[in-house]
């Protein structure tokens, strides 16, 4: 080993954060394993052996490790302790003895070797260090560009790491074109051998909490509280909040000055209709909420089995049910009652039969 070779190694050291002694100690891991492989089949016994690089210069030495005993009976891994003493009069029985044994040649083959390892050490490093970078993002929302679409998949670069947007985790309609820039919610992030597997998505509730919690200060500072979404991407979205403080309209809050925080999140998510809810801890006035922009005139609701049902105007009952049933679906999803919505005619009509 010359000194190129440790600068080159000091260098990559600085550059990928690696460890200096893990690297070194790797390398004489696998030189251990080049003189074995190479100069160790002696009497078909396996030497014991270990190799010492220095970590300034590079010079390599090779020891082959026995043991001081009384009497040799393997004559690989033992010496007597009459020939320890000649070589060192302070041996003593089961004391390790190393003796050199560096071939003259053996400097070509720890090249190799070590390239070899230095190799496959830096892309094990880097692959901890992009999966550790990313595994803390997870939960949270990262913005890629698109770099293709293949088949049904859209392949987005995340900087560090390209990931993969598949079928379920795109927004319905949306279209993803090259070099554009998206928000994307990374929901798992998995370690595998070929390194950090991204599993982000478009469609996941938690792309709205997220983006929520950005743009509107009162949800970051903990004074306006997220208690439930429920989502239908790109079509609508139903979120309940609640104030800690009294005198903060949640809301209100949500929507922000003539609706720019609002407005900037469904801009976002390409004008998928977004109902801000009050949550309140009475599930009839929840659910009343949640029915939002339908006005119920009442609920009853069964605790047993968490069942609510709604009354609401005649003119009232197609808004309460949505298109496609969609809105008392997403209040059922939201408040995580089973909602049976008639109007009022059907309701009078249903007690007038008892």
């Amino acid at each position: 080993m010359n000194q190129e070779f440790i600068d080159a190694l000091k260098e990559i050291v600085k550059e990928k954060g690696i460890s200096a002694e893990l690297l070194f100690t790797t390398i004489e891991d696998a030189l251990v394993a080049a003189y074995r492989k190479n100069y160790a089949s002696i009497s078909g016994n396996s030497q014991n052996v270990k190799v010492e690089m220095n970590r300034e210069n590079g010079e390599i030495h090779v020891f082959a490790q026995k043991e001081v005993v009384d009497e040799v009976f393997d004559e690989v891994n033992e010496i007597s302790l009459e020939d320890a003493k000649k070589i060192e009069p302070n041996y003593e029985i089961g004391d390790k003895l190393n003796i050199e044994v560096t071939p003259k040649q053996f400097g070509r083959v720890a090249a190799q070797a070590a390239k070899q390892v230095v190799i496959q050490r830096i892309k094990e490093e880097e692959r901890r260090i992009v999966y550790n970078e990313y595994v803390e993002k997870e939960g949270d929302i990262i913005t890629g560009s698109v770099i293709r679409k293949d088949k049904n998949n859209v392949l987005i670069n995340l900087g560090k790491i390209e990931a993969v947007l598949g079928p379920n985790e795109q927004i319905p309609g949306e279209k993803y074109n090259f070099n554009e820039r998206l928000k994307l919610y990374i929901v798992e992030v998995k370690n595998t051998t070929k390194g950090a597997q991204i599993v982000i998505s478009r469609t996941h509730p938690g792309l709205v909490k997220r983006l929520f919690e950005i743009e509107v200060p009162e949800i970051y500072n903990g004074i306006v509280e997220i208690k439930s979404i429920a989502r239908e991407a790109g079509s609508r979205t139903k979120i309940a909040v609640h104030s800690t403080d009294e005198n903060v309209d949640p809301m209100g809050a949500c929507v922000g000055p003539k609706g720019s925080r609002v407005q900037s999140i469904v801009n976002e998510l390409k004008n998928e209709k977004i109902d801000i809810i009050k949550w309140n801890k009475l599930p009839e006035v929840y659910i009343s909420n949640a029915l939002s922009p339908a006005k119920v005139l009442d609920v009853s609701i069964d605790e047993a089995t968490k069942s609510a049902k709604v009354i609401v105007d005649d003119n009232q009952l197609s808004l309460a049910i949505g298109k496609e049933g969609q809105n008392v679906r997403l209040a059922a999803k939201l408040t995580g009652w089973k909602i049976d919505i008639k109007n009022k005619t059907q309701s009078e009509a249903e007690e007038n039969q008892i």
